[in-house]
């Protein structure tokens, strides 16, 4: 994957908080186990507001819960989250924390031989191309929303609560925000057998965007009032609907430009592709569970199936259309 030196980074969709600190109590409430079952929360608070929606989501806690436990527990080092008794894991990870301010990006000559300026461009694009695409692609002319993504580092508060680096990236509806810790790519999803390339990064930013897109066009909404686990449920087609979304903007990624009309990304390769498709197939409900638990139980499924997710990341790639990602009305 590569970038245009030329194109400016817009720092402004970036909300560093790295080093800031805001771990600590409270959580997102998740369940205090019984088979493994993680299901999105969705709790009904004011204006219908959703929990935190993720490219691996809650699932991250049940597998930091499996090393923990493979490891004899409490025993030292740091390499996997303690339980601070809230029930979130905490996450000592630091690598992402560059001690380095994004607000550097634009003066650093050696910006794209960094992580943190390549996602703030990838952000960049996917913004860029939903801002335009989204009132072309719906009859009512949707305007699209940008929204911020935030970079923490262990914890941080969020308007669905407060998250450490074991929830994996996630969005978050009630404040439109995307939450990433740069540590994910380098631990968790490699740990899942997933590789750490640049376009495996810009699938799960553009998977997070993909939920901003279904908050926009009331999609969660309609996901909120499905089931929340099992493998026709609505948290399962929401996932796999973002899914589709961010192989929507690869298709159409080469085309995105800077506010000064500069192409943001040159080219993607096929061996990028792959990446990110492999990348999808490894954080599979079944290829998790088989993992963690040694068997698959479908009715505790919240995000879908290896060949689920890698068939609609596919399916947006190729057809890269909108209306090919509407995983409501029919199978999945």
């Amino acid at each position: 994957m590569e970038f245009n030196r030329d194109a400016r980074i817009d720092t402004s969709q970036i909300d560093d908080a790295r080093g800031r600190g805001g771990g600590g109590g409270g959580g997102f409430g998740f369940p205090g186990g019984g088979g493994g079952r993680m299901p999105i929360p969705l709790p009904g608070g004011a204006g219908g507001s959703m929990g935190c929606l993720g490219v691996v989501g809650l699932i991250i806690f049940l597998i930091m819960q499996f090393f923990m436990s493979g490891s004899g527990g409490g025993g030292g080092g740091a390499s996997f989250p303690q339980d601070n008794g809230s029930g979130v894991p905490v996450n000592n990870f630091s690598a992402g924390d560059t001690g380095v301010d994004i607000e550097s990006c634009n003066s650093d000559p050696n910006a794209l031989d960094r992580d943190d300026c390549r996602l703030a461009l990838i952000i960049n694009s996917v913004n860029a191309f939903w801002k335009q695409y989204l009132p072309e692609a719906t009859p009512q002319q949707i305007q699209y929303r940008t929204a911020v993504t935030q970079l923490f580092s262990e914890g941080t508060v969020t308007g669905c609560g407060q998250a450490t680096s074991a929830v994996g990236p996630f969005y978050c509806p009630n404040d439109e925000k995307i939450y990433i810790d740069m540590s994910f790519f380098d631990t968790q999803l490699q740990q899942l057998g997933a590789e750490n390339t640049t376009f495996v990064q810009a699938y799960v930013v553009a998977h997070e965007y993909g939920h901003h897109l279904q908050n926009i066009l009331g999609v969660l909404q309609q996901g909120q009032q499905m089931d929340q686990s099992g493998p026709n449920s609505g948290a399962v087609r929401v996932e796999l609907m973002a899914d589709c979304l961010a192989g929507v903007w690869t298709h159409h990624a080469t085309g995105t430009t800077d506010e000064s009309g500069v192409k943001i990304i040159n080219s993607i390769t096929d061996e990028d592709i792959q990446s990110g498709l492999n990348a999808a197939s490894s954080i599979g409900d079944d290829h998790i569970q088989e993992q963690t638990q040694g068997q698959v139980n479908p009715e505790s499924f919240t995000h879908g199936t290896s060949q689920q997710r890698y068939n609609w990341f596919k399916k947006g790639i190729d057809s890269g259309e909108l209306g090919q990602c509407d995983t409501f009305s029919g199978g999945i």
